[in-house]
């Protein structure tokens, strides 16, 4: 999968990248049915497909009505795509170990998502950066 070179980029298919996200999903209609045991089986399933998936699990947290995930993604792969596996696999794996979920919320997620990037230098430090390219 991919080489890590050192703490901060990863090296994969002539990229050299950082790339961390966090993205946060809701259950439809914000509802709070995931209980504790399904708390803990999504962050599981989540960790299980990282390899699978091409995403690395930095962090995971799930509530019961919504999932908290920090990933590293590499570039060649879509945020959005990946998530939406990881929200489709998980949908999923709930309704066949909780049956009795699917008589509760036959969609178990919202079909939206927030993603936000998560870099280790904040933006003003990149602006001031770059503008001083010319100078350098």
């Amino acid at each position: 999968m991919l080489k890590q070179p050192d703490k901060k980029y990863k090296i994969a298919h002539h990229a050299v990248f950082s790339c961390q996200y966090h993205i946060v999903w809701a259950t439809k209609y914000r509802r709070s049915v995931l209980t504790p045991s399904m708390q803990q089986d999504i962050k599981e399933w989540i960790k299980e497909k990282e390899g699978e998936y091409g995403y690395e699990v930095l962090e995971v947290e799930v509530l019961q009505d919504h999932v908290h995930l920090l990933a590293a993604i590499p570039p060649a792969l879509a945020v959005t795509k990946v998530v939406g596996r990881i929200k489709g696999y998980t949908s999923f794996e709930l309704k066949k170990k909780y049956p009795e979920l699917k008589k509760r919320l036959p969609s178990i997620w919202t079909r939206s998502k927030f993603v936000s990037s998560a870099g280790e230098v904040s933006l003003e430090i990149l602006k001031r950066y770059v503008e001083n390219q010319k100078g350098v």
